[in-house]
């Protein structure tokens, strides 16, 4: 057999080793993610669905510049991978929470908490990386079924699962990285600690009597509604405000000692001011606080009020055209923002809304200045906070309701002065996760141009009593369109709750290479990421 002629090797690759294959390191570009107006920033999306799956999908969008004409919502502005897809859970998952990141002095490391509740009683717990597989990493190409690329990100583990709660878990939160909080249908709100995932405390709410046959479909034969729908911690971490199924108030909790700190029932001007009319269930079914914690809001089945600290309504959210609220956010609008937003007055409180019909509305829940004066007049009701605007909707081209969505703020460092531009990640039970775009200046600005924020804002909030016509038929026409729509992505299953955090940069995350101690101890990685917050426990 003739010998095979030697090849030399070309110019710049060395000669193969005789017996081995050498591999050749992923090769990545650093700095990528913010060169300039061509950088990229990273969003991981978790969403939940009715179908028991588990949606992670990282988005990929432009930091600098507004998408041009006839590329809105295109392939330029966003770009969507898959992260992972599985069933999470054997019933509808309803409630996802994510930690804040780890404090590791690599950005690489850093991970991210998340929790996931479901009608099966049980929360379900995973490690998620805090920074994203690098863009121009080669690596072999993942099957798929869809056309959407897949990314798996080989840091992101499950933890376990924990069943404290013996009936359907309802909301769950992360006031610290320390503490997992949760409630469910069984009236209770459980405290997690999260170094070991033990139980510190739990709270019982009460049962609430039966007063007849309930109305619809919500209860068994010989039951009553029960449960806790939502809880919101406060910025303090030492109170908790809860609503229920079946009870027409709300319970304020203390968090240090566990028990109850008082009860606020809802009056009749305040369920009458919401829809909540004699065949309504008066029940509240979501509550926020505000960053600062000076206000808070309960949202209704078709309405919400916003409460001031001493826990008197300050305002309402009346819908028009009337239909369901599903989710309640605020915009963070503190004051290290304040200089770059052309609003010469004090910056307001922001509420965000999505409907039944497919919008997300804006309103200013700053009560006007006459309050005091109109609450002591004779058939004032409680005033209607101003509306700044809306996306989505009919007008464009969406119906479907949005049953959850999230806010990012951009990092500022990337953008132009004056330019506070946030990211809203919208989920749709017809399964479309859409990304809009909105800078604070486009909500907070009139619809007028050359008018200032301030001079209508009390002109802008009605009271039910008030005589002002012109007012009320401001406020009754249809909020005007702001923001763009980035990019849209189908999931197939219907959404039911939905998170989202933007991640580390690619520059920022070193050589994107894995330790092998980090794959092949989690659990030694879990007990170095909690040791930083041990000293936190008490708080």
């Amino acid at each position: 057999m003739g010998k095979r002629k030697r090849v030399a090797p070309e110019e710049g690759q060395s000669a193969p080793v005789s017996g081995r294959v050498k591999v050749q390191e992923p090769t990545v570009q650093k700095g990528t993610a913010a060169d300039g107006a061509d950088g990229y920033i990273s969003i991981q999306i978790i969403a939940g669905s009715y179908e028991r799956v588990l949606h992670g999908i990282t988005a990929e969008i432009r930091r600098r510049g507004a998408p041009a004409e006839g590329q809105r919502g295109g392939s330029a502005d966003a770009k969507f991978s898959d992260t992972f897809l599985f069933h999470a859970h054997t019933s509808a998952i309803r409630c996802l929470a994510l930690s804040p990141p780890s404090t590791d002095s690599s950005a690489q490391n850093q991970k991210v908490l998340l929790a996931t509740g479901s009608s099966d009683e049980r929360i379900n717990l995973y490690h998620l990386s805090a920074s994203p597989p690098p863009r121009n990493c080669k690596r072999a190409p993942t099957l798929s079924l869809t056309s959407s690329a897949v990314i798996e990100n080989p840091k992101n583990r499950e933890l376990g699962s924990l069943m404290h709660h013996s009936s359907a878990v309802t909301a769950l939160h992360f006031p610290t990285r320390s503490k997992l909080l949760s409630s469910a249908e069984d009236s209770t709100i459980a405290v997690v600690r999260s170094r070991d995932w033990t139980v510190l405390s739990t709270i019982k709410a009460p049962i609430p009597k039966a007063l007849g046959r309930p109305s619809g479909d919500t209860a068994p034969p010989g039951g009553v509604p029960a449960g806790v729908s939502d809880f919101a911690v406060h910025p303090s971490m030492k109170l908790v405000l809860s609503v229920g199924r079946g009870e027409k108030c709300m319970r304020l909790w203390n968090l240090v000692t566990g028990k109850k700190a008082g009860v606020l029932n809802f009056g009749r001007d305040i369920l009458e001011g919401v829809g909540e009319g004699k065949w309504g269930s008066g029940e509240g079914r979501r509550v926020l606080w505000h960053h600062s914690g000076e206000e808070f809001v309960v949202g209704f089945e078709r309405g919400a009020v916003v409460f001031g600290l001493n826990s008197k309504p300050i305002g309402r959210i009346s819908l028009s055209p009337p239909t369901k609220i599903h989710q309640l956010r605020y915009l963070d609008l503190s004051q290290k923002t304040k200089t770059s937003i052309t609003c010469k007055d004090e910056i307001p409180n922001v509420l965000s809304v999505s409907t039944e019909d497919g919008r997300v509305l804006f309103y200013n829940t700053a009560p006007p200045e006459d309050l005091e004066d109109r609450i002591g007049e004779l058939g004032a009701g409680i005033p209607n906070c101003q509306c700044l605007g809306q996306f989505g909707g009919r007008s464009a081209g969406l119906s479907s309701r949005i049953k959850d969505f999230d806010i990012l703020e951009v990092p500022p460092r990337d953008l132009q002065s004056g330019d506070i531009r946030f990211v809203f990640v919208t989920g749709s039970s017809d399964g479309a996760i859409r990304l809009w775009r909105a800078s604070a200046d486009e909500i907070l600005h009139p619809p007028k141009a050359g008018s200032s924020f301030a001079g209508k804002k009390q002109s802008s909030v009605v009271g039910v009593g008030s005589n002002n016509t012109d007012a009320v038929k401001s406020n009754s026409t249809s909020p005007r369109q702001i923001g763009s729509l980035i990019g849209t992505y189908e999931t197939g299953n219907r959404i039911t709750c939905l998170k989202a955090f933007i991640m580390v940069d690619y520059a920022d995350a070193g050589n994107g290479t894995d330790t092998g101690g980090e794959h092949a101890g989690l659990e030694r990685d879990n007990e170095k990421g909690n040791s930083d917050d041990s000293g936190n426990d008490d708080q």
